[in-house]
C-alpha cells in the first residue's frame, strides 16, 4: 500500500515537473521537491523499492534542470 502511494506521489510529482522543461517554467520544479521527498521517503518504508526509485528519477530529472536553470528558471 506504502508503495501504491509513493508512485502517487511520483506521479503527481512528474506531471509537475514535465511543464516546467520549458524555459521559464524552471520554479515548478521547487513545489515538486516537497512531494518528491514525500514520495521518497513514504517509498522507503514500503517493502518494495519500485515507487522510491520511480521517484529517485523524478527527482533527478527536477534537479538536472533547477542546476540548468540557475536553480530558478
Amino acid at each position: 500500500m506504502l508503495n501504491l502511494l509513493s508512485f502517487l506521489f511520483g506521479i503527481i510529482s512528474l506531471v509537475i515537473v514535465i511543464p516546467a522543461t520549458i524555459p521559464f517554467l524552471g520554479a515548478l520544479n521547487w513545489l515538486a521537491l516537497p512531494l518528491i521527498v514525500i514520495g521518497i521517503i513514504v517509498g522507503q518504508l514500503s517493502s518494495s523499492n519500485s515507487g522510491r526509485n520511480f521517484n529517485l528519477i523524478v527527482l533527478l530529472i527536477a534537479a538536472i534542470r533547477l542546476t540548468l536553470g540557475g536553480g530558478i528558471f
